[in-house]
């Protein structure tokens, strides 16, 4: 479907004073939640030094921030559709600013998982808010076009800026710091934005209606959770109910939300054809690309065995390729079309990750580099060209709760493809031969080999290592096999739905 907009919208664009320092807030925003959502993958081990927390404390304390996201994006962006989205993305980041304190400083696995759990709640309040702010502050469309560009190059600039920051800070201190980087970013966007940005809701909200709140929490949380389990300890009867669960709470929310008169959130806006593509698109691009995010530190460090550090400058092409792409992904769109580069972008993304079926345990950084540009670019100009589309098929007034759907799109996406994807690499790894009097713990991750082996003789501890990342390489290849499939039927899927679908022109 075509999206259309009054020309009063579309060619009767005002362009506000200071809409650019005003975007320079909101793409800190976006930082902000990149950078922490990457950057506690490398201080886990560290946590785990002084916490002492237990294997499934560690656990929830890597999840519980994705869950709570994934379970309050979408009532957060209707909220702030409701009660203004400059109120709710000034109260979240200063929210987050306090509780990134929390963390840095918890003494105790439950005080981190509670950090955590709380951090989620802010940050559920700052990426729907961010784009549903560039649809009210860029009326121009190529103007917000390059606005949702540059958005989405900050958002794949802080996750490679996480690690490289995470790794230089717990090079030099303790891993608290990886928290606590958050809060001279946080005081810029509170300070500049109080006075550059504008406010913007709904003027005909109707109620925020807490039935519908509980109902998508608890599907959205309850779903992520049973897939994650499932994919770990195989398909239990606690981890069905969970499911099931989820699933009819989800129900709930949809039947809810087509019988209240003003719901909090419009289920008409799936019926039009590029929303519901873009969104569909969103979601398995990120399921596939999921798991080569998750295992490249891994292979990077225990495998080839750089340092923190030097793990995350490895994975600065794609954050390189994805910025390039993104700014100039709306005036590619216009000139092609948008599902020619949609469905061309995550193509590329498909035939990278197939490539890195041949990687090896010595595999020269070229390739992988190269490999990782190719991902970067490809994911750069689909991400953005599809939250272009979001934002132009709906009304300024529904922006919040759009946005909102985009991001659960990711959130969803991530969590189910950590969790299949991760399930074969995992099942790849636990058979491996090891050789007599290896601890049994060994077979659990390539982490804890790489532990068991500082405890062996020298040549007993070579022979465990060399057939553990053997294991870990070939679950790497499945992996990355199954995400080259997915993303290459992504791009199918894209290609159909996004027919004829156009960004906004000024006519």
């Amino acid at each position: 479907m075509t999206s259309t907009l009054q020309p009063a919208q579309a060619t009767g664009a005002v362009k506000r004073p200071g809409r650019w320092l005003a975007l320079s807030v909101l793409v800190l925003a976006v930082l902000l939640v990149a950078v922490d959502a990457t950057v506690l993958g490398l201080a886990t081990p560290y946590i785990s030094e002084d916490l002492h927390p237990s294997g499934t404390q560690l656990l929830w304390i890597g999840d519980v921030y994705s869950f709570v996201i994934a379970g309050l994006l979408v009532s957060m962006g209707s909220l702030g559709d409701r009660i203004g989205r400059k109120r709710i993305l000034l109260g979240g980041a200063m929210a987050f600013g306090a509780l990134s304190v929390l963390g840095a400083y918890a003494t105790t696995p439950e005080m981190m998982i509670l950090a955590r759990a709380l951090l989620g709640v802010a940050g559920a309040t700052l990426m729907p808010a961010t784009l549903a702010l560039i649809r009210n502050i860029f009326h121009d469309p190529r103007e917000r076009s390059l606005a949702v560009g540059i958005w989405g190059a900050t958002a794949s600039a802080g996750t490679a800026v996480g690690p490289i920051a995470g790794g230089f800070l717990l090079e030099h201190f303790w891993w608290g710091s990886v928290f606590l980087i958050n809060l001279p970013v946080m005081a810029v966007l509170v300070l500049v934005g109080i006075r550059t940005l504008p406010e913007s809701r709904n003027p005909h909200p109707g109620p925020w209606d807490l039935g519908s709140v509980l109902l998508s929490l608890v599907g959205m949380i309850a779903l992520v959770y049973a897939v994650k389990e499932a994919a770990t300890h195989g398909l239990t009867g606690t981890t069905l109910g969970t499911g099931l669960l989820g699933a009819a709470a989800l129900y709930g929310f949809v039947h809810r939300q087509l019988t209240m008169p003003v719901p909090l959130l419009d289920m008409r806006l799936f019926r039009r054809r590029g929303f519901s593509g873009a969104v569909l698109a969103d979601l398995l691009t990120v399921l596939g690309m999921s798991g080569l995010v998750f295992f490249l530190s891994q292979y990077l460090q225990l495998v080839q065995g750089r340092r923190p550090f030097e793990a995350g400058l490895a994975e600065l092409p794609a954050a390189v390729g994805a910025v390039a792409a993104g700014l100039v992904a709306g005036r590619t769109a216009r000139r092609f079309s948008v599902r020619t580069v949609v469905s061309g972008g995550l193509a590329a993304v498909g035939m990278a990750l197939a490539a890195l079926t041949a990687l090896g345990q010595s595999t020269g950084y070229p390739v992988l580099g190269a490999a990782l540009l190719v991902v970067g670019v490809g994911a750069g100009f689909s991400f953005t060209v599809t939250a272009d589309v979001i934002l132009s098929s709906v009304p300024k007034d529904q922006a919040g709760a759009a946005s909102a759907v985009s991001e659960t799109a990711y959130e969803l996406g991530a969590a189910l493809g950590i969790a299949l994807l991760g399930s074969i690499v995992t099942g790849a790894y636990r058979d491996f031969p090891a050789p007599a009097g290896t601890p049994a713990g060994a077979h659990e991750s390539l982490g804890a080999a790489v532990e068991a082996a500082a405890h062996l003789p020298p040549h007993q501890a070579d022979a465990l290592l060399t057939a553990a990342r053997e294991a870990f390489v070939h679950g790497l290849h499945l992996a990355s096999g199954a995400g080259a499939a997915v993303l290459l039927a992504a791009s199918a899927v894209a290609w159909f739905l996004l027919k004829d679908q156009k960004l906004e022109s000024t006519g």
